[in-house]
């Protein structure tokens, strides 16, 4: 490749159309510097504990909440957004509770993949033509990326804590490039919510405490990505069939008016990944679990715990039609299955049957978790004798 010399373009103009021609639906730059604001909240919600499982937001807050702590020869940060809107609205499938709800990103390919590899380009053409190093990056290093999108002028964070475009609604998939390059930025992009509040109204677990305020704990793609316990009992009806994910906050965002359909076609939700049967899922087994998402971030979660939210969704049906499905599940190696199969018989089967399950499978049970399950359980059904 034949290098620009650095005196005879504007290397931030020529890298935004670069970006835009590699496929990035938007583009800004922010100085490699975010203010007390950001580092003070990221504090806070990790004091509280309100993150939850995600030990990986306090293992590195220094360098999360400040890039040059990440990489001390930054000078700007190029922020760039890939468009990942559906072709349909998301809260449509929470009408049929026999299909489980994947969230909209993780309908087709892994983000990761398809913005890593948009990034690589952008960042080889930074390298070849411009005197300065570069570091990309795409939600896998202690970088907090709204607040730096914010400051690139590519949104705003709305009071449900995403980003909120005026060009592309809720649906961003974030990535940045640091490099040593001083380029000119753009100006931080107003907070435009207003007095609206919807995303916190419809939140079904109420994870929001406050605006810009979340617990993660209650929300419910915490729940069902990144807690690897079991489901805590209060929040399983709330979720409904949604098995990967919640995309409710996003989804009623008035801003959403904007929004068109991705033009990437690998973001494209897979057929078989847009509205799935719960009786296929509930019977996949690891390998078959491994080649349905193959490709897809759902792919990470594993078996195991897909499985479990799978049986929540299944509870939450109040079809009888799954009580052989979550009757098969009593014998699952996982004790995650398990309990969530006794939970979802203990909300589809009638008293009678439920209590000639327990007991044939209940006094078989040695995990203290799903022996819970059971005496929780039998509490509520009248039939079943107590564990």
């Amino acid at each position: 490749m034949t290098s620009i010399p650095p005196d005879s373009i504007d290397p931030t103009e020529a890298i935004r159309d670069r970006a835009l021609a590699v496929g990035f639906d938007v583009v800004g730059f922010a100085p490699a510097e975010l203010g007390s604001d950001a580092r003070n909240r990221l504090s806070e919600f990790v004091s509280n504990g309100y993150h939850g499982d995600m030990g990986w937001l306090s293992d590195r807050m220094k360098q999360r909440s400040q890039p040059t702590d990440l990489w001390p020869e930054a000078k700007t940060v190029i922020v760039v957004g890939l468009n990942y809107g559906p072709d349909e609205d998301p809260l449509e499938i929470h009408e049929k509770p026999e299909r489980g709800a994947i969230s909209v990103y993780a309908r087709g390919r892994d983000y990761h993949d398809v913005s890593k590899k948009k990034l690589r380009i952008l960042a080889r053409y930074i390298a070849d033509n411009f005197e300065g190093d570069v570091k990309l990056f795409v939600d896998t290093a202690p970088v907090m990326e709204k607040p730096l999108a914010a400051k690139a002028g590519l949104g705003w964070q709305g009071k449900h804590t995403n980003l909120v475009s005026k060009t592309n609604g809720s649906w961003l998939f974030l990535g940045e490039i640091y490099t040593t390059l001083r380029l000119e930025t753009n100006e931080e992009e107003n907070n435009k919510c207003g007095n609206c509040s919807q995303c916190i109204s419809a939140c079904p677990t109420d994870a929001f405490l406050a605006p810009y305020q979340l617990d993660a704990r209650r929300c419910i793609s915490y729940l069902t990505i990144e807690h690897k316990g079991h489901i805590p009992g209060e929040f399983r009806e709330a979720i409904g069939n949604r098995i990967y994910g919640c995309d409710d906050c996003l989804a009623v965002c008035p801003w959403n008016k904007f929004a068109v359909k991705t033009n990437e076609p690998e973001l494209d939700a897979r057929l078989e990944l847009r509205w799935p049967r719960l009786d296929d899922l509930v019977q996949l087994d690891n390998a078959a679990f491994r080649s349905v998402f193959s490709g897809s971030p759902v792919k990470r979660l594993g078996r195991n715990r897909f499985l479990r939210n799978v049986l929540v969704a299944i509870g939450n049906s109040r079809s009888e039609e799954f009580i052989p499905h979550a009757k098969a599940k009593l014998e699952d190696e996982s004790p995650l299955v398990r309990a969530m199969a006794v939970w979802a018989l203990s909300r589809l089967a009638p008293a009678e049957e439920f209590g000639k399950i327990a007991k044939r499978h209940a006094t078989k049970e040695a995990d203290p978790d799903v022996l819970r399950e059971w005496r929780t359980a039998s509490k509520s059904r009248e039939t079943v004798p107590a564990l």
